[in-house]
């Protein structure tokens, strides 16, 4: 399986969530701490202990209209 990670802008983040509920392997969470304008930015979160993290599938960045997340791939 692919590595990935992403990497989300905290301040240009609105909150929509959309990559909370498209991300496929439910790595994206929502922060429990607000951004500069008072958002609940999205967040990546850990890999748990079955080792399934994020692949880099990059349906995160295709669906965040604010253009807040960068994707990498190992």
């Amino acid at each position: 399986m692919a590595k990935g990670t992403i990497q989300i802008d905290r301040e240009k983040c609105k909150g929509c969530h959309l990559c909370v509920a498209f991300c496929p392997r439910h790595c994206i969470v929502v922060s429990q701490g607000i951004n500069d304008k008072g958002y609940f930015p999205a967040e990546l979160k850990e890999p748990g202990e079955d080792g399934k993290g994020c692949t880099g599938c990059a349906v995160c960045a295709l669906v965040c209209p604010d253009i807040a997340i960068e994707v990498y791939r190992e």
